[in-house]
């Protein structure tokens, strides 16, 4: 396969260099070589870009566009997007390490769901006709129109660089707003092809604007978020965050230990801000369950993301695995366990091996702080003490996700009710669809992605 990667910013309907000719190395975390050199985008990119996105949405024919012609362009868009989904894949895998098979299902194929779930809702965006009181009957009438915001501000983390993209895009170009973007760093690739298919879609120029960079300085284009994602009194802007988590997955003895915890953990080599932060295993089958699982590790084929037989690839990128290996030493020093992995496997690239550690204490900090890795942290509760492991899985400041493997309906219902948390998974883990609204409690965000509603959700699957 060929693949064209484009490689600078993405302003007003044309790919160009940043402003000052900057640019910055991507790298290739499975033997740590340079990909190509992106566009480092400058503040006056950012300014140009905001810009193109403001006329479009002001005088260009996008807010214009009858909602369904909208909608017909987004689905356009979904099918180039899976006309493209291999070299999509293909291009998440070399530039972020995802697994090429979860990179094609997960990464693009949610990606493409996104766009045509939401490129459904265009002309269903609809207000509503409200009684009021009058004094003479059938004289007025008050309804409500839903109106798009403007121009959106997004901001993308590396560890699902095309699906987070997707995630918060599609919804605000099917309101008809217009948006500027910026993808992590590390991970620009598959947001540039992207700009691309949307040209091939006939998105009109302006509507959709890319800067990679940094987020870190002065002369980058994290200004974006200040230009525009301000959420300080005096600028009022409307702010949506989904951050940070420390998930606890509760695991009962009676438990189907054959489908409890595994790609909780392990699931996008753990950089997944859903990932199962934290385990707590009833007592009376904790030693066999770390059994099983380290005997599962053992099974895992780490290498390279590109070959269709590798279920465990590199982590994103240096720093990243710098930091795991951080956090393994301080769980070694408060006296946690280590049972299993801890270490960069001895190859080129940043892999990480799979790691498991337990007697781990509600005060330790790996305990408390998210690895976003490849490790498992467990501890144990005593047989029955159900309110009592609740309590610990709730002291977090935390709130994205939670879990419980348990056969007892009863119990299950108990708990799920009781975690403090936007999604809460029983029998199951990481199964989250477009359909289902998605997003924190507590310390883990505001505001929610995909679904209508933003309700929080319970997902159950069969497996009671």
């Amino acid at each position: 396969m060929t693949l064209k990667m484009p490689y600078q910013c993405f302003i007003n309907g044309a790919f160009e260099d940043a402003e000052n000719g900057k640019t910055y190395d991507t790298i290739n975390p499975t033997d740590g070589s340079v990909i190509c050199k992106v566009s480092y985008a400058s503040v006056g990119d950012v300014d140009r870009a905001v810009a193109a996105a403001k006329e479009a949405f002001d005088n260009g024919p996008w807010g214009k566009m009858n909602p369904r012609d909208r909608g017909s362009l987004l689905f356009k868009l979904a099918d180039l997007m899976e006309e493209h989904q291999e070299e999509l894949a293909t291009i998440e895998s070399i530039d972020s390490g995802a697994v090429y098979t979860l990179a094609l299902k997960t990464h693009v194929g949610m990606s493409i769901q996104t766009f045509r779930y939401f490129a459904g809702w265009c002309d269903k965006i609809q207000g509503k006709t409200i009684p009021i009181n009058q004094a003479r009957p059938n004289r007025n009438l008050t309804f409500t129109k839903k109106e798009p915001l403007g121009v959106c501000a997004i901001v993308i983390p590396w560890n699902y660089p095309l699906m987070m993209l997707a995630w918060k895009s599609a919804a605000c170009l099917a309101a008809g707003n217009t948006l500027v973007l910026k993808p992590a760093q590390v991970t620009p690739l598959t947001a540039l092809k992207f700009a691309e298919l949307s040209v091939k879609a006939g998105i009109p120029k302006g509507v959709i604007n890319i800067l990679p960079g940094s987020g870190n300085d002065d002369t980058s284009c994290f200004l974006l978020v200040i230009c525009l994602c301000s959420c300080a009194v005096s600028n009022l802007k409307k702010v949506s965050l989904e951050l940070g988590g420390k998930s606890p997955l509760i695991i009962f003895s009676d438990c189907d230990m054959d489908k409890a915890g595994m790609s909780s953990v392990f699931f996008n080599k753990g950089e997944n801000c859903i990932a199962a932060g934290r385990l707590f295993v009833e007592e009376s089958i904790h030693d066999e369950y770390i059994s099983r699982v380290v005997e599962e590790i053992k099974k895992m084929k780490i290498g390279d993301p590109l070959d269709r037989s590798t279920d465990h690839g590199p982590q994103n990128h240096k720093a990243h695995m710098d930091k795991l290996l951080e956090y393994c030493e301080i769980g070694v020093k408060e006296g946690a366990t280590l049972v299993y992995g801890g270490k960069q496997v001895d190859r080129p690239g940043f892999f990480m091996e799979p790691t498991v550690f337990t007697d781990v204490e509600d005060h330790m900090f790996i305990a408390k702080e998210e690895s976003f890795g490849p490790v498992m942290v467990v501890s144990k509760f005593k047989d029955g003490d159900v309110d009592g492991v609740l309590y610990r899985a709730n002291d977090t400041e935390y709130g994205l996700a939670s879990g419980v493997f348990t056969r007892d309906i009863n119990k299950a219902m108990y708990v799920s009710e009781r975690l403090e948390a936007g999604t809460v998974f029983v029998n199951t883990y990481n199964k989250t669809d477009v359909a289902s609204p998605f997003g924190g409690f507590k310390q883990s965000g505001f505001g929610k992605d995909l679904g209508e509603f933003g309700d929080s959700s319970i997902h159950m699957s069969h497996h009671f």
